[in-house]
């Protein structure tokens, strides 16, 4: 690869800074700073959906034919990083960076005029149902039944840790059309095009953090279209499969962990160590920085090496695995450096000082406001999207052929 960004990427990247200029308004900065999750305020990811597809920039990973960008990797890069330092909010993705994707894939050519161009313009926004009480890592345990009856499938049972299902209108995701032969080979992949659907009932839960991103969603006899079902009947684990390699390894990792190193630094430029001036001129402290950075610099030569390879037409496959354990590991350190530096400041539990607008004096100075729920929220990393063992476990399957 060749890492140096000619004329073209240095036009386009002043290009991209002009375009933020221009339309990432202020309190949209604000929801990308103060955001102690996942993602910034749904509201806020949402309404900037808006903004980048009148641009034609709210798919950057998919080809122009279905209304992407159609950049190289090294543009989609650029892009990702640019937004980060600007604070823009990240967008809810699961349609774009996930089920989008597997359309293209597997699906007809109906799907596809159904749904692709309604998850560009961010009109359609999924969730998606994967885990189940007892049915987290080990997902192919998992007991949702899709029962034909008729055009119809009939859903019951229940999806847990469902990011967004509160705020997305359509989900897609895995359930048990038989329970012949091996779990795996009775699964399908469905779509529920409304959340409104009678019988769907979302449930909130509230993160350590104080946030409410994920949630219970109950299904009591809903109805979906068969015609709604990607790919044949009973062989939803292949097409899951393939959507968890972009789930894992479609969106660099690196742009944010950039920006969460950044503030990490810009606390420890403000906080006192005892007795020893800045924290950030401690020579213990600036090591652990200096070695945070450094995991953020390896991670980010992988993600550029699989970025090309997407631009490509080649799928993640197994170094999905390997970005996403270095990826979330090294977000876990920065985290912990951060919660480090700003000490007692970080003990407050203030979930309203991250409100838009909140102006009422705060124990928290503002700089490090969301360093304890990124800490709080981030002890999940390690578990969403599969787990760490299981990544390990993908690793020295595939990879190292043990």
């Amino acid at each position: 690869m060749d890492l140096s960004l000619g004329p073209e990427d240095e036009a386009f990247r002043t290009e991209v800074r002009r375009f933020l200029d221009e339309n990432l308004s202020e309190d949209l900065r604000e929801a990308g700073r103060k955001t102690g999750g996942v993602f910034a305020d749904f509201a806020a990811g949402l309404r900037w959906h808006k903004v980048l597809a009148r641009r034609g920039w709210s798919a950057p990973i998919w080809p122009k034919e279905y209304g992407g960008t159609g950049w190289t990797a090294t543009q989609r890069y650029i892009f990702s990083r640019e937004c980060s330092t600007a604070d823009a909010p990240r967008i809810f993705s699961m349609g774009i960076r996930m089920v989008g994707p597997v359309i293209m894939k597997y699906g007809t050519a109906e799907q596809k005029a159904k749904y692709l161009p309604g998850i560009v313009s961010g009109d359609l926004v999924f969730c998606q149902g994967y885990s189940e009480p007892g049915s987290g890592s080990d997902l192919a345990s998992l007991r949702m039944r899709a029962v034909r009856d008729g055009d119809d499938y009939v859903i019951d049972g229940t999806k847990i840790w469902t990011t967004g299902a509160h705020v997305a209108n359509c989900m897609f995701c895995l359930v048990r059309t038989a329970t012949e032969g091996k779990p795996q080979d009775g699964i399908s992949f469905v779509l529920i095009d409304s959340m409104e659907r009678p019988g769907l009932t979302v449930k909130p839960i509230v993160t350590l953090a104080g946030d409410h991103e994920v949630n219970q969603v109950f299904f009591d006899n809903v109805r979906t279209p068969v015609a709604n079902r990607i790919g044949p009947e009973n062989a939803g684990w292949t097409v899951a499969k393939y959507l968890l390699e972009f789930e894992r390894g479609g969106d660099a990792y690196t742009p944010n962990l950039h920006a969460r190193l950044e503030d990490v630094r810009r606390i420890a430029r403000e906080e006192a160590a005892d007795g020893s001036g800045r924290l950030v001129d401690v020579p213990g402290f600036a090591r652990r920085l200096a070695d945070a950075a450094l995991a953020v610099q390896s991670l980010e030569m992988i993600e550029l090496q699989v970025l090309s390879d997407l631009s490509k037409g080649r799928n993640p496959g197994a170094a999905s695995s390997l970005m996403k354990i270095r990826g979330s590991e090294t977000l876990q350190v920065i985290d912990h450096l951060g919660v480090e530096a700003l000490a007692w400041y970080a003990a407050p539990f203030e979930p309203e000082a991250r409100l838009l607008g909140h102006n009422e004096p705060t124990a928290t100075p503002d700089y490090g406001i969301t360093a304890m729920p990124l800490y709080l929220n981030n002890r999940a990393a390690t578990i969403y999207a599969g787990s760490n063992e299981i990544q390990r476990n993908i690793i020295a399957k595939v990879i190292l052929g043990l």
